[in-house]
This record gives C-alpha cells, sequence and structure tokens, in this order.
C-alpha cells in the first residue's frame, strides 16, 4: 500500500501537495467566459505589441513611427490585419496543398494554448464573475509545465512543414533552420524549468508562484532567469536569433511562398509565442502576479482583488519591451554562432547550474548548515574554474606551437574555421583555380594613342 501513496502525501517528504481543489468546479458558462478572456488578452497584448514596437524602435532610430492610423498611430495593427486579410490568396503550384494550407493553423493554435495555466491572480476564490465566485486562471494541472513545454514543442512543426509544402529551396532551408535551432534552445530552456521545479517543490503554476511569497526566483536562480531570457528569445526566432526569416540569404524564410490570410497566421503566431513566453518568465521568475516588494510592505490589499492582474500586465509588457529592445540594439548572428550558443554554452551551463542547484536542495534537505552549503558549493565552482584556465592554457600553448611550427608567410586555407577569414599580415591567399581561355585577346590599354577613346575625348574635349 505504501507504493501506491504519493510522494506529497507520505509522511517526512519534503514536497508540498498541489492544493488544485478549487479547479474544475467552475460551470460551463463560466469556463467559456474565461477562456474568451485569454484568447482577448493574448490578441489586445499582440495588437498593442506591434504597435509599442515601430513605435518603440522608430524612437531608438530617430524615427516618427505609425501616426496615421487611429490616435498616435495606435489603430496601425488593426489596419495592417485588414490590409493582409484583402490580398490576394496564392496557392504555389508546387505545394502540396493540405499541408501547405494546414501548416499556419498547426503554427498558430498552439501559441494559443499555452495561456490556459498562466495564473493571472491567486488561487483562492478572490474575484467574483457575474455573481460567482471563481480563481483567476482558467485551469491548473500538477504538470502545468510540462504541458507549456509540450504546446510550444507542436508550434515547432506547424514552421517545418511550412518550408516543406512551399516546394521552394529558400523555405525549406528557413523550415530546417528553425527546426534546429527551436529544439537545441528548448533542451537549455527545459534545464531552466528544473531548477525552478527544484526550488517549488512542483511543476504547477499556481504552486510556482505561491513559493515565491517571500523572495523571487530571479533572485534565488539568476543563472537560471538569463538562460531562460536568452532561449525564449531563440526559441520565438526574434532578433538577435531570427536566421529562420533572414532576408539576406534566405529571401524571407518559412514563410516566404505565404500572402494573405496564411502569412498573417505566421506573423500572429510569433507575435503570441513572445506574449506567452513572456508571461512564463514572469510566473517562474517574476513572482507571477504578485506585486514587488516595496509596494507589498505598505499596501497589504496589494496581491488581493483584481490589483493582481494589472501586476501581471505590467511585468509581461516589460519583457515584450525587452523582446523590442534586442531588435532595435543588436545585429543578427550568423547561423554557427547561433547553434554555438546553443550547443556549447546555453546547454552544458544549463545542465552544471542544474547540477549545482540540486546538491544546493539536497544539502539543504540533509539540514546541513548554509556556511557548509556555501563552502562546497564555492570549493566546486573553484574546481571548475581551474579546470577550464588549465584546458584554456593547454589549448592556447598547442596553438602557438603550431603558429610557430608554420612556415611564416606561407599559404593558410580562408575556410579553415568553417568561414571565410581575411588573411593576417605575411600570409597568402592559395592560388585561385581559373578555366584558360579559348583564345588569346589583344590586351587594350586605357588611354593609348590607337584607342577610339582617345580620339573622341580630343574631338570633342571629353574627360
Amino acid at each position: 500500500m505504501t507504493a501506491l501513496v504519493p510522494l506529497a502525501a507520505q509522511p517526512g517528504s519534503l514536497l508540498a501537495a498541489e492544493d488544485l481543489s478549487l479547479f474544475g468546479r467552475d460551470p460551463w458558462w463560466l469556463v467559456v467566459v474565461k477562456a474568451v478572456f485569454c484568447f482577448a488578452f493574448l490578441m489586445v497584448t499582440v495588437l498593442f505589441s506591434i504597435v509599442w514596437e515601430r513605435k518603440v524602435v522608430a524612437w531608438m532610430q530617430l524615427r516618427i513611427g505609425p501616426n496615421r492610423h487611429g490616435p498616435w498611430g495606435l489603430l496601425q495593427s488593426l489596419a495592417d490585419g485588414v490590409k493582409l486579410m484583402l490580398k490576394e490568396d496564392v496557392i504555389v503550384k508546387r505545394a502540396d496543398k493540405v499541408v501547405y494550407v494546414l501548416a499556419p493553423v498547426v503554427a498558430a493554435i498552439p501559441a494559443f494554448m499555452a495561456i490556459a495555466v498562466i495564473p493571472f491572480g491567486p488561487a483562492g476564490n478572490e474575484v467574483s464573475v457575474f455573481g460567482h465566485r471563481t480563481t483567476m486562471q482558467l485551469t491548473d494541472l500538477p504538470i502545468a509545465m510540462l504541458y507549456i513545454l509540450a504546446v510550444a514543442s507542436v508550434g515547432i512543426y506547424g514552421i517545418v512543414l511550412a518550408g516543406w509544402s512551399s516546394g521552394s529551396t529558400y523555405p525549406l532551408l528557413g523550415g530546417l533552420r528553425s527546426c534546429a535551432q527551436m529544439i537545441s534552445y528548448e533542451i537549455a530552456m527545459g534545464a531552466a524549468f528544473a531548477s525552478v521545479f527544484l526550488y517549488s517543490g512542483s511543476m504547477s503554476t499556481s504552486a510556482i508562484v505561491e513559493a515565491q511569497a517571500d523572495r523571487w526566483y530571479i533572485v534565488l536562480l539568476p543563472v537560471s532567469f538569463v538562460i531562460y531570457v536568452i532561449t525564449m528569445v531563440g526559441e520565438t526566432n526574434r532578433a538577435p536569433f531570427d536566421m529562420p526569416e533572414s532576408e539576406g540569404d534566405l529571401v524571407g524564410g518559412f514563410n516566404t511562398e505565404y500572402s494573405s490570410i496564411k502569412f498573417a497566421m505566421f506573423m500572429l503566431a510569433e507575435y503570441v509565442n513572445m506574449v506567452t513566453v513572456s508571461a512564463v518568465s514572469a510566473t517562474l521568475f517574476l513572482g507571477g502576479w504578485r506585486v514587488p516588494y516595496p509596494v507589498s510592505a505598505f499596501w497589504e490589499g496589494a496581491n488581493h482583488g483584481w490589483w493582481p492582474l494589472l501586476w501581471f500586465t505590467v511585468k509581461v509588457q516589460l519583457l515584450l519591451f525587452f523582446f523590442i529592445w534586442l531588435r532595435g540594439t543588436l545585429p543578427r548572428v550568423r547561423y554557427d554562432q547561433l547553434m554555438k550558443l546553443g550547443w556549447k554554452v546555453l546547454i552544458p551551463v544549463s545542465v552544471v547550474w542544474l547540477m549545482l542547484v540540486a546538491t544546493v536542495r539536497a544539502l539543504r534537505n540533509e539540514n546541513y548548515d548554509f556556511q557548509q552549503i556555501v563552502l562546497y558549493v564555492a570549493g566546486a565552482v573553484l574546481v571548475v574554474l581551474l579546470l577550464s584556465f588549465a584546458a584554456d592554457a593547454f589549448r592556447d600553448r598547442r596553438a602557438g606551437e603550431e603558429a610557430e611550427a608554420a612556415p611564416p608567410g606561407g599559404e593558410f586555407d580562408p575556410m579553415a574555421g568553417g568561414f571565410p577569414v581575411p588573411p593576417l599580415p605575411g600570409q597568402t591567399l592559395p592560388p585561385v583555380p581559373r578555366r584558360r581561355p579559348r583564345h588569346e585577346r589583344e590586351l587594350i590599354v586605357s588611354g593609348g594613342p590607337d584607342t577610339a577613346t582617345e580620339s573622341d575625348g580630343k574631338e570633342t574635349g571629353g574627360v
């Protein structure tokens, strides 16, 4: 019988059972109202984000930005949506029509699904909707964060299928790029989530927010927060990680062959994903719907009633501003740099940090003194740094020996590092093989005495 008892219910367990008894009791009409609110929240935030992005980037670049549609250009997003709907809907001849039409739907629908488990307020029945007390959250699950990861992974299929079904080269390359990028960055994102699970003892979003009552996880887990912020930018294919849509080498990426409402659905999915990952970041690391400490210290009702919805919205908007700030500041990275950052930096750092957090939690559970924990952790970090320093020194010495052994001023391979680089002083490029001409042609020297150009210039007085 003991094996059938959940871990959280066993005596002496260190995990707290999630109290989700308040969810699933709403009447059907209230569930519909909540679902409509979540959809409206995403759509209104997307409409505002598009205008805000164009305005903020215009201010950064000393431009005016949209100012024609509505007051201060606030209806620009609506005008863009209407324009896209009225454009001609073209289906390319070589496309797989069924997959070609379904791909935007597959990309857009999962973007809306993750918001269902995001808490907008406390889990208690603190608000009243048409006289019925309810929680400020559509629903919650004991594995809500795994649900978010699963839904985000489904959205990748829409982008990959869009690039493949178009029957064109550049969309296919954009789809493959996006698939590799999103999968590699999701690994580091999952490791960042695992650190939060270890500290909160739960995967429920409402339980994670409740665990941040005393201290937000951005203070306790700063490395996890930085890793998640980087991965959420890569996950949404936003600048400087917008390689799947790079106009310079892929024309427009996976959505090159799309137009009208189908193209609009891809853009909608991108911005909805921005809102979703921002909401997840606020939930996991920024206290969710909780107001910052200085306000909560002198205002007792700040975290009750409808006020949490305001604090949550402000946090989401600040994170969306961070997206816009990155786009207006950083240039696009190369694809090899993008993948190197994901596989060689973010994944190792996230795994090492996860092991460190798990060690600290295990020592705390064994009732070790905090000073001893700090000593052990500092010793482990020092050992890792020393090993890294030794490896770097050995690598630099080997590189120096190879440079000394190489003949000075000799030829070098410009593609040895994977991408072309110019020669250093004293180095020469290898000869370029050229096809010999079939017939020897006479070389005409500009300015010669017998050229027509000079005679014409003398006669007409040309320059």
